[in-house]
């Protein structure tokens, strides 16, 4: 079954239990789901849902993937798909698509989203899209191995295990680095 709006909305509600100072953040999220917005289509360029993903290994590192299209070091993550029944399955697919890591040595450090950060993305000419909004639930992953399988070619160039002190959204390096106490 695919991710709905209201598991969206019940994923935004219980982080906002845990993180009620980033109401005022998220209050665009809230506004489009309550104007009934589909934040699951690709389509809905005023702000539509991806999942990311912060794998860290047993020494604490991070890792971070190279972005063919953005030319950055990222963390792993993307577009939901029709088969993703939750949000947490999402990122944890674009993990393993992106990264060739097998799911079997990939565990979520919880249900509920360590971030979400809404972030404009540009214009894509070839790909049809005008500039956009990306709500990225982003989750804690743990792994008991530091290899990384096969890249996905098409989107990642390149892949490291980075110190968790080098991501570089704040309140994202802040709640990381405290998970991983």
């Amino acid at each position: 079954m695919a991710i709905t709006p209201d598991h969206i909305r019940e994923t935004v509600d219980e982080y906002l239990e845990a993180h009620p100072d980033e109401k005022r953040e998220l209050g665009p999220v809230l506004d489009l789901l309550d104007a009934g917005a589909d934040l699951t289509s690709r389509k809905e360029f005023r702000g539509h849902a991806t999942a990311g993903a912060i794998l860290a290994d047993p020494d604490g590192r991070v890792l971070h993937i190279h972005h063919l299209a953005l030319d950055r070091w990222l963390l792993p993550g993307g577009h939901l798909e029709a088969d993703d029944s939750r949000l947490v399955d999402a990122a944890r697919r674009e993990l393993t698509e992106e990264t060739g890591i097998p799911v079997s040595v990939v565990v979520p450090a919880g249900p509920r989203p360590l971030h979400i950060d809404v972030h404009p993305i540009p214009a894509n000419d070839a790909k049809g899209e005008p500039e956009h909004q990306h709500v990225d639930f982003r989750f804690l992953f743990r792994t008991t191995s530091a290899d990384v399988g096969e890249l996905q070619t098409e989107e990642v160039t390149a892949a490291a295990w980075r110190d968790a002190g080098t991501i570089a959204d704040e309140t994202l390096r802040s709640r990381v680095m405290q998970a991983l106490r």
